[in-house]
């Protein structure tokens, strides 16, 4: 492996371990009617994104649609309740991971989220 797809993977390495750390800590120690409803959503797509960008260290500019197809499918399980079906309904780490509650703003809040990652590619480009 070259010396810049190196690099490249271990700063998405180090983002997606300091972003998951944020998020876990959100998780558990926020519980108000922003940060972590609104402003929690918009991050774990960027954490998404800078996991993928450790297995893909190339440029890929429809990343962000991707990671935002992929969330909106994962909300899309919740509207079905894919929890209760699977019968996960006492796992607690697996309703967190999946989630349990369908909510348009979710989507707005991944859109929003993956905005911001296309605005970065699209930079990295011209820096």
């Amino acid at each position: 492996m070259d010396i810049p797809k190196k690099r490249t993977r271990i700063k998405y390495g180090i983002a997606f371990l300091f972003l998951l750390l944020v998020e876990v800590l959100i998780a558990l120690y926020v519980h108000d009617n922003f940060i972590r409803p609104y402003i929690g959503d918009v991050l774990v797509v960027i954490v998404i994104y800078c996991f993928v960008r450790i297995w893909i260290p190339e440029k890929c500019r429809l990343l962000p649609l991707y990671v935002f197809l992929f969330a909106a499918a994962v909300e899309g399980l919740q509207y079905f309740n894919l929890v209760s079906v699977l019968g996960l309904e006492e796992n607690m780490f697996m309703r967190v991971l999946l989630g349990s509650v369908f909510d348009w703003k979710d989507i707005l809040c991944y859109g929003i989220g993956c905005a911001v990652l296309g605005v970065y590619e699209v930079g990295k480009h011209f820096f």
